[in-house]
């Protein structure tokens, strides 16, 4: 509460009394215009347009970055001139923070209570945006862009994830005269599918959540004659093609070895 009252003073006299006048012509450009649904969808992305006669202008986004990689976050299409203020409410799982700037009469003001790298700038376009640098685990969370303008008010809530890549391995080893399989895909995300050349007796898939929310995925193959060119491949988002690896009996197991 004693957050959220400082970051209320933080809009100065002016731009409050500023952003009410303004909403009058926002209601004359909207009054009459029924309700509108607009979905776009894609790999990565997907977006939820509503537009009614109630205030303000509302978006919501879902979307995921690779790991590692500067993202660029933009809520509107609004130019700097245009801006009388823009607040990010950002909401992690380790903490919540604010990064905002007004634009008034006396200049520009900023405020940034995340202290990670997070920034406001703007493109060659003057539309103003947030840069996160070096996107982590960390940084997955929803991002809440409040903008007000001459003309009205927009709202667009930003929901970010990650995706990671996994790491592989293989194993082929003997049990009770079985041949036992076995590819794994180690902390990644979202969930790696394998698959087999082979088929056999049985084959089992196990989904392994991790504290961080990183996934394990392990698969299992049973055979019972020794295989001629193994292969398990693994898909991911992060990957365009499938990472394929060849199995081998580990060193050490011999015919006898299966006895």
């Amino acid at each position: 509460m004693k957050e959220a009252l400082e970051w209320q003073l933080y809009r100065p006299a002016w731009l409050q009394l500023k952003t009410r006048d303004t909403m009058w012509i926002y209601v004359a450009m909207i009054f009459g215009v029924s309700g509108a649904w607009s979905p776009e969808t894609g790999t990565n992305k997907s977006t939820t347009v509503i537009r009614s006669t109630s205030l303000p202008f509302n978006v919501t986004k879902n979307l995921s970055f690779n790991v590692g990689s500067d993202v660029n976050l933009t809520c509107s299409d609004k130019t700097w001139n245009e801006t009388i203020y823009v607040i990010w409410k950002i909401q992690m799982s380790h903490k919540s923070c604010r990064i905002a700037f007004s634009n008034g009469d006396d200049g520009v003001e900023a405020r940034d209570s995340c202290n990670d790298g997070k920034s406001l700038h703007n493109t060659s376009r003057s539309q103003p945006y947030l840069r996160i640098p070096s996107f982590s685990i960390n940084d997955i969370g929803a991002y809440n862009c409040e903008l007000a303008y001459n003309g009205g008010m927009e709202n667009y809530v930003i929901n970010v994830s990650i995706t990671v890549p996994p790491k592989l391995s293989s194993r082929l080893y003997t049990r009770e005269k079985k041949f036992i399989a076995v590819c794994k895909a180690e902390r990644g995300k979202p969930a790696a599918n394998i698959s087999w050349s082979h088929g056999g007796n049985s084959a089992e898939v196990e989904t392994l959540p991790e504290p961080d929310g990183l996934i394990t995925v392990q698969s299992h193959l049973v055979l019972d004659l020794e295989p001629e060119n193994l292969t398990c491949s693994f898909r991911h988002l992060f990957w365009e093609e499938e990472q394929i690896l060849s199995l081998k009996p580990e060193e050490g197991q011999t015919p006898r070895d299966r006895v």
